[in-house]
């Protein structure tokens, strides 16, 4: 079996309502696209906007707005068609 990237990791924590761990992933994947990407969405689930928006500049993402879950799932079929 593949093992998963950092960013499928730690989305799978995000998925399961782990921030803490989702977080320290992207934190130490900073600068890869993916992960910046999943950093953005977890700020957006705290709460704060400026913070993800920052990090969506950086994954080269528009900002999400709407359901997280559905960001959620929407991320992992990215993630999960470019492997």
């Amino acid at each position: 079996m593949e093992e998963p990237t950092p960013a499928l990791e730690a989305l799978r924590h995000a998925e399961a309502g782990r921030f803490d761990p989702a977080h320290a992933i992207v934190q130490a994947h900073e600068g890869q696209a993916d992960c910046d990407w999943i950093h953005a969405h977890l700020h957006r689930w705290e709460g704060d906007a400026g913070n993800a928006a920052y990090w969506y500049r950086r994954a080269g993402r528009p900002v999400a707005g709407g359901d997280l879950v559905a960001e959620r799932a929407a991320i992992r079929q990215a993630l999960e068609r470019d492997r």
